[in-house]
């Protein structure tokens, strides 16, 4: 019997490999994103492919790779953020014996915050895995420069200077260490900051919020915290 009654033989084009996994076939697609966030370049993919592509029943898309990293990443640090500042609290409120003074030295953190936002938003840069450590990095040198500055003023004080004198005093000293800090923070990121080449993607972001959070806590810690300071403690 010829083999041309049972099948017809034909060259055509297929896959070099057939790749399953837990039994089921996979086909895998890979690319490289350059120029824009990660995760907003997915959540773009995801609507465009709901829209344009229909899915034959059985079929599904899962998006693995460094957007599945990601997204860990994202879940772990909704753990490790509220926990890294409150143990910044902690310590400040055992070094100090004083929860107005903890209180006083944390406000630090939402103005240096606010710096590395608006950082990011001036450079048009998204919210990524590498900025969210940048703002706990932030968090800690925006704490030094309130201990350095508080522990200070509190030790004129313990001189017997009045609030207002101790403030003033405290002030100036500590402002060519807290200008030497600030600086040599900002000045150290800025080539990760200005950075092109391999791994951009992920100097850049963090670079960024490092270096406008520091301006922003160096202008809490020389001007705004010895206000308060004179606000929330006074003469006995």
């Amino acid at each position: 019997m010829p083999l041309s009654s049972l099948a017809r033989i034909e060259n055509v084009p297929a896959p070099a490999q057939i790749s399953r996994e837990m039994g089921k076939r996979r086909v895998v697609v890979q690319l490289n994103v350059r120029g824009r966030d990660l995760g907003t370049f997915v959540r773009e993919a995801q609507a465009a492919i709901k829209e344009k592509v229909p899915l034959k029943e059985g079929y599904y898309l899962t998006w693995g790779g460094q957007f599945e990293s990601l997204q860990q990443a994202s879940q772990r640090l909704t753990l490790v953020v509220p926990l890294a500042l409150g143990l910044i609290f902690l310590l400040l409120f055992t070094t100090f014996g004083s929860l107005k003074q903890a209180t006083l030295i944390f406000t630090g953190v939402p103005l240096a915050i606010t710096g590395g936002v608006l950082a990011l938003a001036l450079r048009g840069m998204p919210f990524s895995i590498t900025a969210a450590i940048g703002f706990i990095a932030l968090s800690g040198v925006a704490v030094m420069n309130g201990v350095v500055m508080v522990s200070a003023i509190n030790r004129l004080r313990a001189e017997g200077l009045k609030v207002a004198e101790a403030v003033r005093l405290g002030a100036t000293e500590r402002l060519r260490p807290v200008l030497m800090t600030a600086l040599v923070a900002a000045l150290g990121f800025i080539p990760m900051a200005l950075n092109t080449g391999i791994g951009a993607e992920v100097q850049r972001p963090l670079a960024t919020v490092v270096i406008g959070g520091i301006l922003s806590a160096t202008v809490l810690t020389l001007l705004v915290l010895p206000a308060l300071y004179t606000l929330v403690e006074r003469d006995a």
